[in-house]
């Protein structure tokens, strides 16, 4: 398997996951800024354009929460359950996710880390005001659910974990109003020991 990246959030999830597993993935990095996302070669595996894609065999996966999901499943991990009804649950919190909590993490994330990357510009003001609203928001749902759970299904780590905390580690730098929610804190703590979770990107070697 190949798992292509860049050192952006929604590859990190699925390299986090590919590490966490041991799986047998050679990483294959895009370099966005030179634009090799847009070569043909690469439109080829994922017409999107965008990172992470995974190709196993004939196979071509685009999107990290599908890429993890397939990731755990051929491993036979519990990251994803073999219990129907957890499925559900993951699937749940992996939507949630992407609609609501990492769609307006996400978006500081970008104004604070992609923009000055890229030279992009300055932040957006408004954009920054109104994703700091929701992300307040959407984490006071969180904060909620995990008081009283170890992760996002209990005491069972999944892909979910993975996704749902993918900004956390940016979280002083992208203003993430996250003070107070002490569920969120203790939940990231416990995300930290996960060597994983703390250097999700494979090391990149020098040319001799």
């Amino acid at each position: 398997m190949k798992l292509y990246y860049f050192e952006t959030i929604n590859p990190q999830k699925a390299c986090a996951v590919a590490k966490y597993l041991n799986s047998p993935v050679e990483f294959v990095r895009v370099d966005l800024a030179k634009g090799e996302h847009k070569t043909s070669a690469y439109l080829a595996i994922n017409p999107n354009g965008k990172v992470p894609a995974l190709v196993d065999g004939q196979v071509s996966i685009w999107e990290s929460n599908a890429i993890m999901c397939h990731l755990a499943r051929v491993a036979k991990s519990d990251l994803w359950p073999a219990d129907g009804a957890k499925q559900i649950e993951v699937l749940k919190w992996l939507t949630w996710n992407s609609e609501h909590f990492t769609r307006h993490a996400g978006s500081l994330y970008f104004n604070y880390i992609i923009k000055p990357k890229f030279s992009l510009g300055e932040p957006d003001t408004k954009a920054v005001q109104e994703a700091t609203g929701f992300v307040k928001q959407f984490g006071a749902v969180l904060d909620d659910h995990l008081a009283s759970r170890a992760y996002l299904l209990g005491d069972q780590l999944t892909v979910a974990d993975f996704a749902v905390s993918v900004t956390l580690p940016f979280a002083a730098k992208i203003h993430l109003p996250l003070d107070g929610f002490k569920n969120i804190a203790r939940w990231q703590s416990r995300l930290e020991e996960l060597p994983a979770w703390r250097e999700p990107f494979p090391e990149i070697r020098a040319a001799a």
